[in-house]
């Protein structure tokens, strides 16, 4: 039996998405030479606010070779320069995700931005129930290959759960034999990533984005005052350090980590010198297509 797509969890998927296909487009008119990092996730996580959501996790703003997990520091004064630009963004409504990325690109490799919104295009026009995931991914393979790049092996898209960013089904960038059959009323993102490097990211040092693993007492002052906001603000979305109220956050985090309170997200990326490119949009699945919740409007 076919599900209800009218419901009130699908109503506030299609809300989350309405909302960030506007800040996207927003958000990516901010990205210039010379433009602060800092500045330009502030005012998409504001605006997200202004227009009724919540950020599902901190804008990732990844620069050339990284791919993800790059986020501003509290005191941040990168600029942008003439580089590759990835924006990556979400939000949700009471806990119902959409999630989307799209490529600025200050770097003048234009076929390389292309690269990854042609095959998610390419990608969508597959999507419907009964298809394997590794349909879609092959999809995504074939365009990015006939640019001459490369697609990033180790990322994939993923469903999205109530209060969860990243949940079964993965969707991979490449054609796989075992892949897994959509159902309608799956609601997944797909995220092509195009590299002219090698296709395979890897964990940096660096980390500013983090998720709460498990609830714990905790005895140091700033780690339970930063436990207690992670609890009622960000439930198990992810979240940045530069959004905690408490003092000396940094060193609150590094407690809750070594307790396995919380755990980080690595930046990832290809090889120093490479470009990275992504496109994003997040789909619900339907008997014969799907419907791209995060679509300019």
């Amino acid at each position: 039996m076919s599900p209800d797509l009218t419901g009130e969890r699908y109503e506030k998927h299609r809300e989350a998405g309405e909302i960030l296909a506007q800040v996207r487009a927003e958000t990516a008119e901010r990205v210039e030479v010379g433009a602060s990092h800092l500045e330009v996730a502030a005012y998409a996580e504001e605006r997200i606010r202004e227009l009724g959501g919540e950020p599902a996790f901190p804008v990732n703003i990844s620069i050339d070779h990284e791919a993800a997990h790059a986020t501003p520091t509290p005191d941040d004064d990168a600029t942008f320069g003439e580089e590759m630009v990835n924006l990556d963004i979400g939000v949700h409504v009471d806990g119902w995700l959409a999630d989307t990325a799209i490529t600025v690109d200050l770097s003048g490799t234009s076929d390389l931005a292309a690269a990854p919104a042609e095959a998610l295009e390419a990608a969508l026009d597959v999507v419907e129930a009964g298809v394997e995931t590794g349909e879609i991914g092959a999809e995504i393979e074939a365009v990015v290959d006939g640019y001459g790049y490369n697609p990033v092996v180790n990322l994939t898209g993923h469903g999205l759960g109530h209060w969860e960013q990243h949940t079964e089904p993965n969707v991979p960038n490449r054609g796989v034999e075992q892949g897994v059959e959509l159902e309608a009323g799956d609601v997944v993102a797909i995220e092509p990533f195009a590299t002219d490097g090698g296709g395979k990211v890897n964990e940096g040092s660096h980390e500013e984005i983090y998720s709460l693993e498990r609830e714990a007492s905790v005895r140091n002052r700033q780690a339970r005052a930063a436990l207690e906001q992670i609890v009622e603000e960000f439930k198990t979305l992810p979240f940045a350090r530069r959004w905690l109220d408490t003092d000396r956050a940094e060193m609150a985090l590094r407690r809750l980590a070594r307790d396995d309170v919380v755990h980080g997200y690595p930046v990832l990326q290809e090889q120093e010198g490479c470009l990275v490119s992504q496109t994003e949009h997040t789909v619900i699945v339907t008997e014969d297509g799907c419907e791209v919740t995060t679509r300019d409007r």
